[in-house]
């Protein structure tokens, strides 16, 4: 009997440190409310990478609820402008693709400030088109001659010339997408000249459903929350390319961002079982926090990288960053 194998997402098993720990602490003075708050009172202000705002709001949603005392002041925007807000301590946290870079350590160390990074979840980028499109099943090859303007018509790649001009959209102008694709995708290659921001989200989104030459770029969990109406309306109304980085792949071998590609496997157990693989637009979500103290903004990553945290992680379709994964072998039908 024929035999198949597949990564399962068995759940998600985390460890919070000493000074992550949601205990209460008790409250210095002063008028500053950062400098007041404890890790489940007060406030505090976190800035976001936009590409994460649903989840994100999600879990300053079931914070607030569990700790009304506790207000989160969340602001959205692009990653380049999240991590200047850190930096100049107009937030106190932030949640990005990217841990600190080496000027940004030395900035901090000119503040004698040491930031704290946790490491709180896996998300996957999602190319999406229009559903009318054929051209569903896309290799990195194929997509790196895409984004630098080497293809450039969708007659190229399948011979249906009804869809014309290949269109790119991003979010936004220095979005940690961008970022991502000129790092992992173009090899630094410049973009192509046929390449526009949508300004937000759900713009980019508006934009591939209602243009059949389109290909966008988004964070999977804008579409993957199957609990939230406004992702799965989002999710009927565009489609997600699957994705391979082998060569001469089969029809197998295109995959999504879902849970069970975005676990990373070792090479050990790649070859053990060659038919997993890792999807290839996949990258780490991050909470920094500056707090120099176990304050509000701390209770907040702790939370976020605690069991409830990261169940809420588990659910929206992103993968927590502690989980367990086993192997289940199913009969082939």
């Amino acid at each position: 009997m024929n035999k198949r194998r597949s990564l399962l997402v068995a759940g998600a098993s985390v460890c919070v440190t000493g000074a992550l720990l949601m205990g209460a602490c008790h409250q210095q003075s002063g008028a500053d409310a950062a400098d007041t708050s404890t890790p489940n009172t007060g406030t505090v202000g976190v800035a976001v990478d936009e590409t994460f705002a649903p989840i994100m709001q999600a879990e300053v949603d079931t914070f607030a609820k569990l700790y009304p005392e506790a207000h989160v002041k969340m602001r959205f925007a692009p990653e380049e402008q999240v991590m200047l807000d850190l930096l100049n301590d107009e937030v106190k946290v932030a949640v990005v693709s990217r841990e600190l870079n080496q000027e940004e350590k030395a900035l901090f160390a000119k503040q004698t400030i040491v930031p704290s990074t946790t490491r709180v979840g896996i998300d996957g980028l999602a190319i999406i088109i229009h559903p009318s499109n054929p051209d569903s099943l896309l290799t990195m090859t194929q997509l790196r001659s895409i984004f630098t303007g080497k293809v450039a018509e969708w007659s190229q790649l399948s011979g249906k010339r009804q869809l014309g001009t290949i269109n790119v959209v991003f979010d936004a102008n220095r979005s940690s997408t961008t970022r991502f694709i000129r790092d992992s995708v173009t090899r630094q290659e410049p973009l192509t000249t046929r390449v526009f921001a949508a300004k937000s989200n759900p713009a980019l989104l508006d934009y591939v459903a209602t243009h059949p030459n389109a290909i966008g770029v988004v964070g999977i969990n804008w579409v993957s929350d199957q609990d939230d109406p406004t992702a799965m309306q989002r999710r009927q109304r565009i489609r997600v390319a699957s994705i391979t980085a082998r060569p001469n792949p089969s029809t197998d071998d295109y995959i999504q961002p879902y849970q069970v590609y975005l676990a990373e496997k070792s090479p050990a157990l790649l070859a053990e079982h060659p038919e997993l693989q890792n999807y290839p637009l996949r990258r780490n979500l991050y909470v920094i926090s500056r707090e120099a103290r176990a304050g509000l903004g701390t209770g907040f990553a702790s939370f976020v990288a605690g069991k409830n945290g990261q169940l809420i992680f588990q659910k929206s379709g992103l993968l927590p960053a502690q989980m367990q994964a086993r192997i289940v072998t199913t009969s082939k039908p």
